[in-house]
């Protein structure tokens, strides 16, 4: 049954979205603006799932990657799971025992019920087709999040957060998933036949009672929840996870999320919880990665700048090394234009811009990027102000390290520029 709860006055949030292709610092992010609201604070994701990974470094060292807990976690927001996020039950435990760890017991996680549900046959074919491609693999993490909205289209094998507390209905959609729908999704995929390690993973009961159990112990963890609940809050932040470059509909196919990353869901997910503004922070590295295949524009061999470090993008299986190239700023242009021009002017909901440029700290004393189609130069505040520029943002949030206390407005002032 879903929680009723008094709404506050509440009527505008803080909207986080990538500008590029993910890991802009939207982690980073969430977390500065939820320090400022404390335990009054709700941190809702919009999009995705369990793929995503928003590092928050506190002061003290202490570091957390957030997949399904929102970024806003050790600063003591709840978290809200969307109906446009897709939940995957075990690696929500994985998480959340990684946070216990770390000293930030979670607040309340809510959840939409109307929320997809991840299982363990999506993860398996997700990783299962993503080897077979080779050299030509879309760029995805192995979560299973693009199978699991594949499969959903399907109302038979629909999984959904409302169904998680009946362990009888899990098993017989479960068994029909991957008795039927495994089979018939690896032959659209030109795989005929099932063998080896994979189908002793599909016969497995063990594996199908392990995820009826993770399910059941999620459902008594979350508390169900309509977008109503971000009015129980001061501070409302909808985090969005990758970044408009990876959106499905943004042109980039087949290299993408299942998913739209930018105002789209958020704007929807803003009108239903009664929301009536929003201050949308566009977020970007000072210089471009992606993590994973596709295309990366002004790609180049290895990282620009020796004062690099990623921690959390490190080399695996499926997306390989993080990719670098110099940041676009007429391709930042557009992305952001396009984002605002297809949905902001659908709704009544008034639309604020900020934009933020992280990793200033990483940079050389000469910073360079693209601009009308030439590279160019600049000091790292002055590469801050030509994306500003360049945008027609005049709010700029610039970070000079990981944590919430380098994140700063930018000062025009005797901004070198060239």
């Amino acid at each position: 049954m879903t929680i009723k709860t008094k709404t506050h006055k509440t009527v505008r949030a803080t909207v986080i979205i990538g500008a590029g292709f993910g890991d802009e610092g939207k982690g980073l992010l969430t977390d500065r603006t939820a320090a400022r609201f404390g335990a009054d604070c709700i941190v809702a994701r919009f999009n995705g799932g369990a793929q995503a990974g928003h590092t928050v470094v506190l002061p003290d060292g202490r570091r957390h990657i957030h997949s399904h807990f929102g970024s806003g976690t050790p600063a003591g927001a709840a978290t809200f799971l969307s109906k446009y996020f897709v939940s995957n039950p075990l690696l929500f435990w994985r998480e959340k025992t990684a946070l216990e760890n770390q000293g930030f017991p979670p607040p309340t996680v809510f959840a939409d019920q109307r929320g997809l549900v991840s299982t363990p046959y999506d993860m398996l074919i997700n990783q299962f087709i993503e080897k077979a491609r080779g050299g030509s693999r879309h760029g995805s993490c192995g979560i299973g999040f693009g199978e699991t909205i594949e499969r959903c289209l399907r109302s038979r094998y629909t999984t959904r957060v409302a169904d998680l507390n009946d362990a009888g209905k899990m098993a017989s959609v479960l068994d029909d998933i991957r008795q039927n729908w495994v089979p018939e999704r690896l032959a659209g995929l030109g795989i005929e036949t099932i063998s080896g390690e994979l189908m002793d993973l599909l016969r497995s009961d063990q594996l199908k009672n392990d995820f009826i159990a993770s399910a059941e112990r999620f459902y008594r963890e979350i508390r169900p929840a309509r977008p109503e609940i971000l009015r129980s809050r001061k501070g409302v932040i909808l985090e969005g996870a990758q970044g408009l470059l990876l959106d499905q509909d943004g042109g980039w196919f087949p290299h993408v999320t299942r998913s739209n990353t930018g105002l789209c869901n958020a704007i929807g997910l803003a009108e239903e919880a009664g929301l009536e503004s929003l201050d949308v922070i566009y977020a970007t590295r000072a210089y471009a990665t992606r993590h994973g295949a596709g295309p990366l524009p002004h790609e180049l061999a290895a990282a620009p700048y020796d004062g690099i470090k990623d921690p959390t993008n490190i080399p695996n299986p499926f997306q390989g090394s993080l990719r670098f190239g110099w940041l676009d700023l007429d391709l930042l242009k557009k992305t952001i234009n396009a984002d605002l021009r297809r949905y902001a002017r659908r709704t009544p909901i008034k639309i604020g811009r900020q934009l933020a440029v992280t990793c200033l700290d990483q940079l050389d004393q000469k910073a360079f990027f693209v601009s009308h189609n030439k590279l160019r130069h600049s000091s790292p505040e002055g590469l801050a102000f030509a994306a500003g520029r360049a945008t027609g943002i005049k709010n700029v949030l610039v970070s000079r390290g990981p944590t919430r206390q380098t994140v700063s407005k930018l000062k025009t002032k005797a901004v070198r520029y060239a």
